[in-house]
């Protein structure tokens, strides 16, 4: 019972935190937050209705305080780009991000996991300098110049995958929306052109972030699987004539699995708050495309808004990692 309070009280507090940087980081901006609703050419009479309008006439800490109130009940405020709620507009984009970081964490973790098993286990091989090169790549480069050249080669020279966009002009509105997930319902619509052509834009998108989630997720299963290769009851099982599948999976990897949750909703979560170049260069209408294109039209409101969800997500996951961390592994209770 207590530990559930203290989680509780944690998370309410960590959220508190997200809400209040959000909150001072729209007071920070050089951006007057009138001028962005009303426009330059307004009144000095609109000016200070909108003022008042806006509670800017109130202390800092109630201004706060009405903030939350106003995210609680899910009021991120009015996109001055769109016109339409932000709440709205984010629950129309973030399906986007949502199925890109989802195919790209599954790719992470089907290849990388193995990867980072057999780096552990023929240590020094030309295996384990494979999986070290990749890792080492992952990290070292950018983001966008990997996504521009899988643009050029992929889909300029090759033409194996669609381009930009998530789908082509011809099949949008085939498919009624239904999850927001376009696989999903195409799907479900059983429209199988809209599937494939849908699949063809994706692909190589999520092979970009699916490699550098594999990149982590190798480089962390590796380290996992050599400190469990080296403990005692390995050599003890070897010892006594067990196979090595069975010592390496259904011993070693046993113990790592429960950290590799952790490791793999880290994953998950940084695709979800970091793909918003990949969805720049792809131009993914996601979430990410969402906050960047409205930072650019001083449209804080909306920009918040995404930035609030995002870090609500990321600590979200980490409590469910943290939850299922303590489920499977008693020690941790």
């Amino acid at each position: 019972m207590k530990q559930s309070v203290s989680l509780i009280f944690t998370v309410a507090i960590t959220l508190l935190g997200l809400l209040f940087v959000t909150f001072m980081i729209g007071r920070v901006m050089p951006i007057d937050p009138v001028l962005a609703v009303i426009g330059e050419r307004a009144s000095q009479a609109q000016y200070d209705q909108v003022y008042l309008e806006l509670g800017l006439d109130k202390p800092l800490i109630a201004q706060f305080a009405i903030y939350v109130g106003d995210v609680l009940q899910g009021d991120f405020g009015t996109s001055i780009r769109t016109g339409k709620p932000v709440a709205e507009d984010i629950a129309r984009v973030f399906p986007a991000t949502l199925e890109l970081a989802t195919i790209g964490t599954i790719l992470g973790v089907v290849l990388g996991v193995p990867l980072g098993v057999l780096a552990a286990v023929y240590r020094g091989s030309w295996i384990d300098q494979l999986s070290r090169l990749i890792g080492l790549v992952g990290y070292s480069m950018p983001i966008f110049w990997l996504g521009l050249m899988g643009l050029l080669i992929f889909y300029g020279i090759l033409g194996w995958v669609a381009g930009p966009g998530r789908l082509g002009v011809f099949y949008e509105g085939l498919v009624p929306t239904r999850t927001g997930l376009l696989l999903v319902d195409a799907l479900i619509a059983g429209d199988w052109d809209v599937f494939k052509d849908a699949l063809s834009h994706i692909i190589l998108p999520a092979c970009l972030l699916g490699y550098f989630s594999l990149a982590y997720i190798s480089r962390m299963t590796r380290s996992f699987m050599l400190e469990q290769l080296n403990s005692e009851y390995v050599i003890t099982a070897r010892v006594k004539g067990l196979s090595e599948w069975n010592v390496v999976w259904r011993h070693a990897f046993r113990n790592i699995a429960i950290q590799l949750i952790t490791v793999i909703a880290l994953a998950y979560a940084n695709l979800l708050e970091g793909s918003v170049l990949t969805e720049i260069i792809f131009a993914w209408p996601g979430i990410g495309s969402y906050i960047t294109t409205s930072l650019l039209a001083n449209d804080m409101a909306s920009v918040l808004g995404g930035t609030v969800v995002i870090g609500t997500i990321f600590v979200c996951l980490n409590i469910f990692s943290d939850l299922l961390y303590r489920f499977f592994d008693p020690r941790a209770k």
